[in-house]
């Protein structure tokens, strides 16, 4: 699927037409609180209770929660289960988890509510809204994780309200059982218990009669203060144990009887095809047993992935050409300033937000402070290369892979080959790093081209880590240009952003400054360069452009960095807090070696606000970031330790990409190929992290994502305090 936009969920609104009112049905069907028939199916075993769609209970009275999303490291295998077992008043020692399968009832209908509906919606619209985007997500495949969505999405709309309706029906099944009033009843650690009669019984006994339960149900559910299980501390995640003792499995450690080893090679030049092929030295190699055309380029199948890798290297490709052949960064860049300046004089910039009359004010103006900042297309480099392991046979397909949307890989494979759903089952394994990459199906599609030249065998496709640099669907690489206004006091009066390309999320390019005029605008301007979401998707550039531009107007104003943007902030309290802890934790303006500095940004996104200060070492003249400062808001932090882990993994992500990070392309194709002209951050460069979190009772944020875009702010900020050189060009370079 293409980045996750309002807009797809939309357009996909629309076509459905009428077909919407039959999602009302649908959505009602596997609410919380309604047992599921379609899912009871396949969902349940001998002596299982499926309880809705999410919570099933197993004879032994162990819980088992049924999570949706992968796990790629983020810690949703855990976070999801804790918060239905809160609510469910569950005893945590028996819950386990069990991966969602690939199926539309399991479409995330929550993430598209909250993309297309940010907002609350009128209790008595809830039933109608999520049948729609129910009917919605399904039409679009979407079982996805990313976003920062699993538990601000699923996780509140879906597993707290699951827990929730599952007590309260058990509740009311022992009431009905026991002959006594439901407000007599109790819960706790997976029991009910009736005191005034001294009677106890474990939720298994109770679980076929709330089962049945056919009405609506509207669960209370708990306030912070009675939580049990979020927001602890002690909580062990579930996938830990097996990912240090080796036993987990990812993709690209499934083994099957008989299976056979591929790699493929495809053009270089993205939109081009293969033209001809010349595999005569590779067909009598040892261990190959075939050699497969694709559209794009060609595939070996062999009895090793070694065996595979050394006979492709020996065939000879030629492809076609188009204009994108003489394309390189050069002429990109080039190409967007044409167009950004094109848009000014033609008047037809297309506007993104706009407050007061920002173009007037600058007009006027005596003191104009301007700024062009550019960053580059960025690859993924998961650990895991991409890969799937694919068996056709019978009629049938089954998958074997990591991927961030299960169901769209499923529908994908329908789509491509002609297969009905029920002929092709997806096992999701865990993901050797996601970042978005592996929310799009291009390398499971190939896996089963592949199989289906041998049928009947299974073929383990794996990328070679040139074939995962070069065939990425890269972060986009952008211009930015801002111009801004001050006042006698130095504060900005106007505000004007204009960029290249429509963002994703909305909110990408916003700023929360107090500023009375803004015009922030875009102009379109196509590559031939694959691009798709990337960690924290476009606020990784944004926040650098805008946190840049701010300590830009500071410093033209002579104000403290820190105090400027506090200033800026009068209106925002919670934005404050957040921006006070960090300067606080990093005991801001401290007296620091020479060559050392300290640099400070804020950005807000996927309902977490964080802050982040870096103290950095530039004494040798070359930038070590010593330690990072991070004060972060997500509204409650379900999982803490889980929260600061993806903040410390967001940060030295983020500083990768700032420091090293850059695509760049030349006549047409990637010049990247592997980890020496790819570098990503090292252990031994990695900064010491503090991470504070501020639970402010706020809606509950993301946690994956928001910790990356700070980061490069914060370190070129700091690089500005020591030398007095902005960098407004990435990767860092102070040549």
């Amino acid at each position: 699927m293409g980045k996750l936009t309002r807009r797809a969920f939309l357009t996909a609104g629309v076509i459905a037409g009428g077909g919407l009112l039959v999602g009302v049905t649908v959505g009602f069907a596997i609410r919380p609180g309604h047992r599921t028939p379609e899912l009871a199916k396949f969902m349940q075993k001998d002596g299982e209770v499926l309880i809705n769609a999410w919570v099933k209970l197993l004879p032994d009275n162990t819980i088992s929660v049924i999570v949706p999303h992968a796990e790629m490291g983020q810690g949703a295998h855990t976070a999801l289960p804790m918060m239905l077992a809160d609510e469910m008043d569950a005893d945590w020692s028996k819950v386990s988890m069990e991966q969602a399968p690939a199926h539309n009832e399991y479409a995330n209908f929550h993430i598209a509510r909250d993309v297309v509906l940010p907002g609350k919606v009128p209790g008595y619209l809830n039933d109608t809204v999520d049948g729609v985007f129910l009917t919605v997500t399904q039409q679009l495949g979407l079982q996805i994780t990313g976003g920062s969505y699993s538990v601000r999405a699923t996780g509140v709309r879906g597993m707290r309200v699951a827990g929730a309706a599952a007590r309260e029906l058990l509740m009311n099944a022992a009431a009905k059982k026991w002959q006594v009033p439901v407000a007599e009843i109790r819960s706790e650690n997976s029991y009910l218990y009736h005191d005034a009669s001294n009677k106890s019984a474990p939720y298994i006994d109770f679980a076929a009669e709330a089962a049945s339960h056919k009405g609506e149900t509207f669960p209370t559910l708990k306030s912070p203060e009675q939580f049990k299980i979020m927001g602890q501390e002690s909580i062990q995640r579930f996938d830990i144990p097996a990912k240090v003792d080796g036993t987990a499995k990812f993709g690209i450690d499934v083994v099957l009887p008989n299976m056979k080893y591929a790699t493929v090679k495809t053009s270089p030049v993205f939109g081009t095809t293969l033209s001809s092929m010349d595999a005569s030295d590779a067909e009598t190699m040892k261990g190959v047993i075939k050699i497969v055309k694709l559209d794009n380029g060609v595939g070996v199948i062999a009895d090793s992935y070694w065996q595979a890798k050394k006979a492709i290297a020996k065939i000879k490709l030629n492809f076609t050409e188009n204009q994108a052949n003489e394309t390189n960064s050069a002429t990109l860049f080039n190409q967007f300033r044409a167009d950004m300046d094109q848009a000014v004089v033609d008047g037809d910039e297309q506007e993104d937000y706009a407050i007061g009359d920002a173009r007037k004010v600058l007009k006027q103006a005596a003191n104009i402070i301007e700024a062009e900042y550019q960053v580059p297309y960025l690859a993924h480099v998961t650990m895991e290369p991409m890969n799937c392991t694919a068996w056709v046979h019978d009629g049938q397909v089954e998958l074997w892979s990591g991927v961030q949307n299960p169901l769209g890989t499923k529908n994908s494979i329908v789509d491509n080959f002609g297969y009905e759903q029920e002929q092709v089952s997806v096992n999701n394994m865990y993901l050797g790093g996601g970042f978005g990459r592996r929310g799009r199906p291009d390398y499971t599609i190939q896996a089963v081209a592949l199989a289906t030249a041998l049928p009947g065998v299974p073929v383990k496709m794996i990328w070679s880590r040139e074939e995962d640099v070069q065939h990425d669907l890269y972060r986009p690489a952008l211009l930015s240009r801002f111009k801004a206004s001050l006042n006698a006091q130095g504060l900005p009066e106007a505000w004007e952003n204009q960029f290249v390309d429509k963002h994703e999320p909305v909110e990408a390019p916003y700023i929360p400054y107090s500023i009375a005029n803004k015009y922030i605008h875009y102009v379109d301007s196509p590559t031939h360069v694959p691009f798709g979401p990337w960690r924290s998707v476009d606020h990784s550039q944004h926040a650098f452009f805008t946190e840049s531009f701010i300590d830009e107007l500071a410093a033209a104003a002579a104000v403290d960095p820190y105090k400027y943007r506090r200033k800026l902030l009068d209106a925002e309290p919670r934005y404050q807090t957040v921006l006070d802890t960090a300067a606080k934790m990093a005991n801001w303006g401290k007296t620091m070696p020479d060559g050392w500095g300290q640099g400070i940004a804020l950005h807000a996104c996927f309902g977490s606000i964080v802050a982040q200060v870096v103290d950095l070492d530039l004494s040798n003249g070359t930038p070590r970031v010593d330690k990072v400062y991070c004060a972060a808001d997500p509204g409650y932090a379900v999982s803490p330790n889980g929260f600061r882990a993806q903040m410390e993994s967001g940060i030295n992500c983020g500083l990768s990409a700032a420091l090293y990070g850059e695509v760049t392309i030349k006549d047409g194709a990637v010049e990247q190929s592997n980890f020496h002209d790819y570098p990503v951050m090292r252990m031994n460069a990695s900064p010491d992290i503090e991470v504070t979190i501020i639970n402010s009772g706020e809606d509950i944020g993301g946690g994956g994502e928001p910790g990356t875009p700070p980061i490069a702010p914060a370190l070129t900020n700091a690089i500005f305090a020591v030398t007095g050189k902005r960098i407004r060009k990435l990767p860092v370079s102070l040549a």
